[in-house]
């Protein structure tokens, strides 16, 4: 379909499907409208119900298909889909050599950003829950044929010892995760209290705690799709620096209660690349 359509066909093919999804997948546009209200704090009106939650169909479909193609396109090609911005904060931090923790959410297609990150020549690893899906496993397998010459992304599961996590730091990785967990699944895990979307949430903190111990900055970024199978990681801003550095436990508070609220300003802005509906 790539050859046949091209790429910014194969796009629109993508949007098109993601129509048809959302006619007939009910139950998901269900949830989606719950999620939707709980965000926003209110009851939309019908209009913006039914355009946010096709949004929501389209793009969803459109990150499955880029995930599955992006194999198939030159290197140079991938690469020049995605941007940073904010890149510098990244690059300083993997210069000293101790590599970089980027704070995510369930806002935007992580696993796309990921493979495109590694493109980009970083070192790359992910903490997430130990539930694998199949088609990571498969593109993980065709990543491997396709570019023996990168490392492919490093999986840390949120539930084991956190040894890995801080080779990973020492070793000069990008390190990101979702902290914005709707329920907390072992025991063993860090959380932290913030207060989001009018409710009090537990958030994980572990991955956290160990990158300020490291001494690796902290940031917060989001993925923002934009058409045309284009990517962009924002860094909004930096919750933790290495060179101001105080007692862990008010850091992590700190750290926390600014991610909680820029979580809340980037969803409600762009409810539609909610992941976790």
């Amino acid at each position: 379909m790539l050859r046949l359509l091209t790429l910014e066909g194969l796009y629109r093919f993508g949007r098109l499907f993601g129509s048809v999804e959302w006619l007939i997948n009910y139950k998901r546009r269900r949830r989606f409208a719950a999620a939707l209200e709980r965000v926003l704090g209110r009851r939309p009106s019908a209009a913006e119900h039914r355009r946010a939650t096709r949004e929501y169909f389209q793009q969803t479909r459109c990150d499955k298909l880029f995930y599955l193609i992006v194999d198939c396109l030159p290197r140079t090609r991938a690469v020049s889909l995605y941007t940073i911005n904010g890149r510098e904060a990244i690059d300083r931090a993997v210069a000293r050599g101790r590599g970089v923790y980027v704070a995510l959410s369930h806002h935007g297609p992580h696993h796309v950003a990921a493979m495109l990150m590694t493109l980009c020549g970083y070192k790359v690893a992910g903490v997430r829950d130990r539930q694998e899906g199949g088609i990571r496993r498969y593109m993980q397998a065709r990543w491997d044929r396709r570019f023996p010459e990168l490392g492919r992304m490093r999986v840390l599961y949120a539930d084991s010892y956190p040894r890995d996590l801080y080779r990973c730091f020492q070793d000069g990785y990008v390190v990101g995760s979702a902290m914005d967990v709707s329920r907390v699944r072992h025991p063993n895990q860090k959380t932290e209290k913030v207060t989001v979307f009018g409710e009090t949430r537990a958030f994980l903190s572990g991955p956290l705690r160990v990158a300020i111990r490291c001494g690796v900055p902290v940031v917060q970024g989001f993925i923002v799709p934009e058409r045309g199978f284009r990517y962009r990681l924002e860094i909004v801003q930096t919750l933790f620096d290495p060179a101001n550095a105080g007692e862990e436990d008010a850091a992590v508070r700190d750290a926390m209660r600014q991610y909680a609220a820029n979580v809340e300003r980037y969803v409600r802005n762009r409810p539609v690349l909610l992941t976790r509906v």
